[in-house]
């Protein structure tokens, strides 16, 4: 039995595939200051578990993309499916931080299939504002993985140690391949008959870089994306050492901010249709300035306040559930035949432009929360700059 497009299992199954990389960061992030106790390890070689697999994961996208243009979805699919649950394993079975660090490079490299082509599977089968939706619901359930994860993540450090939360990733992942396997048709239905090369690969990426337009939506994803990621690493070591949580209550209050994604991509999902794609990416640029400049303020006047920073992250979180599933159907709407190298290009620059903030965060995270608020506030203040100075490039595209 194969899923249909269009049907509640199809969403979902897309879903959690696009949640397997944030449960690959989310999951494990209470358990990060006890893995340094844990492997005699430095704060700044825990993080780079995190920053690394951002890499990692960047790259991936890089090849997955184009190889699923070629071959098809389901078989780069399957593949990336087998490396991740073979690596999660190596980050359970780690006695080091290095080996930790070199297993978290083979998860990112099988997440990021997951990932980048349950999008491109979207562009196989929607288009437009419908494509819009698809993404904002699928964004919604996934949702629930940062806002899950966490709790979960924390409740496996309190009642075992960090390793239970790898042992969690890896039955989900392998629980995800069996799916994939037994209940998802292929998709792509512009295999490439030529060979497959790195000239090939960069001569794809350079048909769609050329397009004005989505180089615009590019780099307001970019900028979201930095801001967000700016949260996932940093949120964990101010919220547990600067305010004094303990791992449970952390991931209680990263929930809510999930929350406010989620509530951002479900009222997104409800309102493209009306407003365009471009609509719904200006309401969300705008709450990612007000959430940003509201956490600054907020920490500056309010230091030892857990609300200040927190309600205007709520504010900054709902503005990336409008805007991330928008600006991506809108980016890849005009390459229904590069449908992967498009998404990889999108996640490519998410992920290398966010392990440069992942660098920020871990050398600038001290005794207060500011860093963290001043990061996030300029990610949203690019974004929204981006956005309102390529108006004229994307015109007659973000609907």
């Amino acid at each position: 039995m194969r899923l249909n497009p269009g049907t509640r299992g199809m969403t979902i199954l897309l879903a959690m595939m696009v949640g397997l990389g944030p449960l690959s960061t989310d999951m494990y992030l209470a358990s990060m200051p006890h893995i340094g106790a844990a492997l005699g390890a430095s704060n700044a070689s825990v993080q780079l578990t995190m920053s690394i697999y951002i890499v990692a994961f960047a790259f991936g996208q890089v090849l997955h993309g184009p190889l699923s243009d070629k071959y098809g979805r389901r078989p780069v699919l399957l593949g990336g499916f087998a490396l991740y649950v073979a690596a999660t394993l190596a980050c359970v079975a780690s006695s080091t931080i290095d080996l930790l660090i070199a297993a978290r490079v083979a998860q990112a490299l099988g997440a990021a299939a997951s990932t980048i082509l349950a999008r491109s599977i979207v562009r196989d089968l929607y288009e437009g504002a419908q494509a819009g939706r698809q993404l904002a619901a699928m964004s919604a359930i996934a949702g629930l993985t940062p806002i899950c994860a966490p709790v979960l993540g924390g409740v496996l450090q309190a009642w075992f140690d960090w390793r239970a939360s790898f042992a969690a990733m890896g039955m989900l992942g392998g629980a995800l391949a069996a799916a994939v396997f037994l209940l998802l048709p292929e998709t792509n239905r512009y295999a490439h008959s030529g060979p497959i090369s790195a000239r090939t690969i960069l001569s794809s990426f350079g048909v769609v870089l050329e397009n004005r337009a989505y180089r615009s939506y590019l780099g307001i994803q970019a900028f979201s994306y930095n801001g967000l990621f700016a949260f996932l690493s940093g949120s964990s070591y101010v919220l547990q050492k600067v305010y004094g949580f303990s791992p449970v209550h952390f991931g209680l209050l990263f929930a809510t901010c999930s929350f406010s994604f989620v509530c951002g991509a479900f009222l997104g999902g409800r309102m493209v249709a009306r407003r365009g794609l471009d609509g719904m990416i200006r309401l969300g640029v705008l709450c990612l300035l007000l959430g940003g400049l509201g956490q600054v303020l907020g920490v500056l006047a309010l230091p030892t306040t857990t609300a200040a920073l927190v309600f205007p992250e709520m504010v900054y979180f709902l503005g990336i559930g409008f805007l991330l599933p928008n600006t991506q159907a809108a980016a890849m709407q005009p390459f229904p035949e590069r449908a992967g190298a498009a998404s990889s290009l999108i996640g490519f620059a998410q992920m290398m432009s966010a392990a440069l903030v992942g660098w920020i965060m871990a050398a600038s995270l001290g005794e207060t929360a500011l860093p963290l608020a001043l990061v996030m506030a300029l990610a949203g203040l690019g974004a929204f700059l981006v956005f309102h100075a390529t108006k004229r490039h994307r015109k007659g595209q973000g609907r």
